[in-house]
């Protein structure tokens, strides 16, 4: 054993307590990592605070370091040598590093199941009123010849020999120790000998599901809907995932939608839109309103009707608001006399009282020509 200080070597005083010494061999364990640091001397360095950390986190280790010294673990001091060491490193390197090779598996090789997405489309409609509908699931369902034990008849699973149940070995190469898969039970910590011939000894199978779900009124498009344990079935009677059912609004002939509004585009004579009138829109909700325009509207006005958008999500709120807008038609196929009464109003429409903007805008264009021709 080298004959360095350990308290040096962790940086820590020799009054330290426990959970100081572990916090300071954690800090530098990853810093010195031979799989972290490609530095030739970061492997001594980790082996050095290996050994450190292994004689100070023993309380009765590292009262013997205290009193003796490293003499106290030379093979005749009492000490025991580091005949431990290799299942301290593991578990503080499971502690450390086990995210970066997955977890273990549940005991017994029980797996919760797998989360399912499913893409539903619907109407506005749908999502105005709320509605309830069926649909087809293609998932996994627990077999029902062996219990989703994955066994057949009486037989269940055994307990691995090669891990003893535990799913994970570990293997002695050099100064490390290696933690990985069971090979023989891949990770399950149980053997089936006697497979299920309808699952073939996975505890589950494929099968389409119907299910009912409830659309609520006011969804929104890319709403999330969850069907807790409706997913895919566990693994050997692990607990099922979770169905995710993600609306999609297909798009109206008549409205857009923007957040709780609605928007719908209504033509209207021009003669409506210069004399005033009434028109007619719908509502989502199937019925009719009269909107009064006044006269001389313009074409892209917007009129208002509160309270006839889309309903808020659990009632969460007010209902969104119906926005109707105006598009002014301009007049097709004229026959003779039409063309003439046109032409006759043009004629009295002088000083652009009647088309108050295109005179404005004809004053500014001359202006614009001028001071093209001036150089201003």
């Amino acid at each position: 054993m080298a004959s360095k200080d350990f308290y040096e070597t962790l940086g820590v005083a020799r009054d330290a307590s426990a959970a100081d010494i572990k916090k300071a061999y954690r800090r530098l364990a990853k810093e010195f990592h031979p799989d972290r640091n490609s530095d030739g001397a970061a492997e001594e360095k980790f082996r050095e605070l290996s050994e450190a950390y292994q004689v100070l986190s023993d309380s009765q280790k590292r009262a013997a370091y205290d009193q003796y010294g490293a003499a106290a673990f030379d093979g005749s001091g009492g000490g025991g040598g580091f005949e431990g060491f290799g299942a301290t490193f593991a578990d503080v390197f499971d502690e450390m590093f086990g995210q970066f090779r997955g977890r273990r598996s549940g005991t017994g090789g029980q797996t919760r199941g797998g989360d399912v997405r499913y893409n539903l489309e619907i109407t506005l409609e749908d999502a105005f009123r709320g509605r309830t509908t069926q649909i087809r699931v293609p998932s996994t369902v627990g077999c029902d010849a062996c219990g989703g034990s994955g066994a057949a008849g009486d037989s269940r699973p055994t307990s691995c020999d090669t891990c003893n149940g535990v799913g994970r070995v570990r293997a002695q190469q050099g100064f490390f120790t290696i933690e990985r898969t069971c090979p023989a039970c891949h990770g399950a910590g149980q053997v089936i000998k006697n497979p299920c011939g309808a699952c073939g000894g996975a505890g589950r199978v494929h099968r389409d599901r119907s299910l009912s779900v409830k659309i609520p009124a006011g969804v929104e498009d890319g709403t999330r809907i969850r069907l807790a344990g409706e997913g895919e079935a566990g693994v050997r009677g692990g607990p099922p995932g979770d169905l995710y059912i993600f609306l999609a609004l297909k798009d109206h002939r008549l409205f857009q939608r923007e957040g709780r509004n609605l928007y719908c585009r209504v033509p209207i004579p021009m003669t409506t839109a210069a004399l005033g009138g009434t028109i007619e829109v719908p509502s989502l909700d199937g019925g009719r309103a009269t909107v009064s325009v006044p006269a001389g509207a313009q074409a892209g006005r917007q009129f208002r009707l509160s309270g006839k958008g889309m309903p808020s999500l659990h009632g969460s709120g007010p209902a969104g608001d119906l926005y109707v807008q105006a598009l002014v038609e301009t007049p097709v196929n004229l026959d003779k006399k039409q063309k003439e009464l046109l032409r006759d109003f043009e004629a009295a429409s002088t000083g652009g009282r009647t088309s108050p903007e295109s005179e404005g805008f004809l004053e500014k264009l001359k202006e614009f020509w001028h001071d093209l021709k001036d150089g201003t």
